[in-house]
């Protein structure tokens, strides 16, 4: 063989060598890169699995977030407080991101299924909306120590003394479906237990926040008795004995949207801090 060949040679294998060498670091590369989005996945499951409160409360005994899954889900009824050890994970979820992005995907989902609908243009299509924690939030009032989320029992004078301060906020999103049934010729009725006397109260907050025009506010008279269901299935019920087509009903509790003419669609806002039955 002469030296030209033979260093010919030489140069082939090793480009081939080379060529194999970097076929092997590419491979390794892509499994590397594989194994680290495989190992950042699992990661992220894990971290999502209940088992501490949102903000990193450990909770003895007690998963938070299926407590929270059941009470949405109607699962668990005729709960009077919120867990104790459940106190910081409602605050943390009621105070932060998820309970305002969970309420805009409702509002989400309201405000298309509005869109997508056929009126009868004859003025008599209405969209029921509950009050509390649906068209005005409470978290000022739910938010204090001597309250602490629903984990402590219900105190109606101090209640009563926040409602008629006027001072609650609306909720975004839920104010976004309102303007949107107004836009679209669907008429807003508004149906709340809160009880008669404090009318002018409720009239002065909503309009302060946004909501400036309804076809009804109805609220509690003092004939008006029963349970929740009772009392807000006979005034929709009403509604519709009058000719009116409930085509959507949005609110915070089950007693809003079952019973009698609930409506052609209900949707439901998060609220894990309290039940009415």
């Amino acid at each position: 063989m002469s030296t030209s060949s033979f260093f010919s040679s030489i140069k082939m294998r090793s480009f081939t060598i080379l060529l194999l060498f970097s076929a092997i670091v590419a491979v390794a590369l892509a499994s590397n890169e594989e194994d680290h989005q495989g190992i950042s996945q699992v990661v992220e499951i894990h971290r999502l699995r209940p088992q501490t409160g949102s903000a990193g409360y450990t909770v003895p005994q007690l998963d938070c977030l299926s407590w929270r899954l059941a009470v949405e889900t109607n699962n668990l009824q005729n709960w009077k407080l919120v867990p104790k050890e459940c106190t910081n994970y409602v605050g943390h979820y009621m105070l932060g991101k998820q309970y305002r992005r969970d309420c805009e995907y409702v509002a989400k989902q309201a405000i298309e299924y509005a869109k997508a609908l056929k009126l009868g243009g004859d003025g008599k299509d209405v969209w029921v909306f509950d009050i509390d924690e649906t068209t005005l939030s409470n978290i000022p009032y739910y938010a204090r120590s001597d309250v602490a989320f629903g984990a402590i029992a219900y105190n109606s004078t101090k209640f009563n003394a926040w409602v008629a301060e006027g001072k609650a906020p609306a909720i975004p999103s839920i104010l976004g479906v309102y303007k949107t049934v107004l836009s679209l010729g669907i008429k807003p009725v508004f149906i709340t237990g809160t009880r008669d006397n404090f009318r002018q109260a409720r009239i002065v907050n909503l309009k302060k926040v946004g909501y400036s025009n309804w076809a009804a506010l109805i609220l509690k008279g003092e004939n008006d008795s029963g349970s929740a269901v009772q009392f807000k299935s006979s005034k929709r019920t009403e509604l519709v004995k009058a000719g009116y087509r409930i085509v959507g009903n949005i609110g915070d509790q089950w007693t809003d949207l079952i019973g009698e003419n609930a409506g052609a669609r209900t949707f439901k806002v998060p609220d894990p801090m309290y039940y009415i039955s």
